[in-house]
């Protein structure tokens, strides 16, 4: 389907407090930056996320490598093009090499676009099946054990049934272990955000008594080698996230034998096309999957919604209700927990969001429009 030539192109620099600092293992984050992409047909108008931080911790992208990456070579790119399906349009740029985050950004825009266009939600286009999907909440590093066991407490009383608790060497096993203690009922499982090496075996092999539900990207962010490595001396099953860039690599790592579960961003890979290939390769060769989550606003968990629909998604996702990061956000509706650890699946066309532009303003600390006459402006 034809949906017009792209005439516009908005980006625009967000910066928004968190309700609480994150930790983990990179550091501590108390305000989150990303770019938002704003695109625009002759008569509908599609928004992405690119997640990418303001500093390369969890990725070399950051905000800064995104907006020059975006602004100097994906947006000429697509610019001018007719908008007709997600395959023709990401062949614009597959010149420009990595930066999946930047190019994610600008498919989200299109897939928006292609979902208004033919009156489709996100879901459908995607091949997803499911109204709603189970979700978890992840907790950043807190000042103490105790501070973490009751910070817990409070996720579960708020309903949140699976627990995901961020690690790094000298705040791991006890951490997890007073955790287990004080909810042994709980769905548990540990991110150490590539933060050791395979030499900290032993660090492993006591949590492997803890029964959690797996221990997330434990070694090097680049590695799928040494994991397979890791898996076969430990009981906990291995999840990959950073190491996973594509199919191809989800591939080498199922054969290798690196993990027993995949952490599907799409963001991470390039985009939901992408995500969607990692999900089907999983999928026929029964390795469960789950989507994790990049502290995104309602745009960007609008899209982790849909994608966590698909049939292969069966462990809780990291898509918590928007109140957990943001006190306001830039899209609507606020996604809200459901008293079975669900969140909904929007059902409107293209993500389902409506933008706060009143809000989308006020957080903005940088706007350049690019035109396909060529006459930009910017903020």
């Amino acid at each position: 389907m034809n949906t017009g030539k792209i005439e516009e192109i908005v980006l625009r620099h967000v910066v928004m407090t968190l309700v609480e600092p994150f930790v983990t293992s990179f550091g501590r984050t108390h305000e989150r930056s990303c770019v938002i992409a704003e695109m625009k047909t002759s008569d509908i108008k599609g928004f992405g996320e690119c997640v990418a931080k303001s500093y390369p911790g969890y990725s070399y992208e950051t905000t800064g490598t995104a907006w020059h990456i975006l602004s100097d070579f994906l947006v000429p790119a697509v610019l001018g093009k007719d908008l007709v399906d997600i395959e023709t349009f990401v062949k614009n740029y597959n010149h420009v090499k990595g930066h999946p985050m930047a190019k994610a950004s600008l498919e989200m825009a299109a897939w928006d676009i292609l979902g208004k266009a033919q009156n489709k939600s996100l879901s459908e286009l995607l091949g997803g099946m499911k109204k709603s999907v189970d979700v978890g909440v992840s907790v950043g590093i807190q000042p103490s054990t105790g501070a973490l066991v009751e910070r817990v407490g409070r996720y579960i009383a708020d309903g949140y049934r699976r627990i995901k608790i961020k690690i790094k060497p000298g705040r791991d096993f006890l951490d997890l272990k007073a955790v287990r203690n004080a909810y042994p009922e709980i769905l548990l499982q540990a991110d150490a955000n590539s933060a050791y090496r395979l030499s900290d075996l032993y660090i492993f092999t006591e949590i492997d008594d803890l029964d959690l539900l797996l221990i997330e990207q434990p070694l090097s962010e680049d590695d799928i080698y040494e994991h397979s490595l890791l898996q076969k001396q430990i009981k906990s099953s291995v999840c990959l996230d950073e190491s996973i860039l594509s199919a191809a690599h989800a591939i080498a790592a199922i054969e290798l034998g690196s993990c027993r579960i995949i952490n599907i961003k799409a963001p991470r890979v390039g985009g939901l096309l992408e995500a969607v290939k990692i999900h089907d390769e999983c999928y026929k060769r029964g390795i469960p999957v789950w989507s994790g989550g990049m502290l995104e606003t309602n745009i960007g968990r609008a899209s982790n919604l849909a994608l966590a629909s698909l049939p292969g998604f069966i462990l809780p996702s990291d898509i918590s209700a928007s109140s957990r990061y943001y006190r306001e956000d830039i899209g609507e509706p606020n996604f809200v927990l459901n008293k079975d650890s669900t969140i909904n699946v929007p059902d409107r066309p293209g993500l389902g969001i409506e933008i706060n532009y009143e809000n989308l303003n006020r957080f903005t600390v940088k706007k350049e429009v690019f035109r396909m006459s060529g006459h930009n402006s910017g903020l």
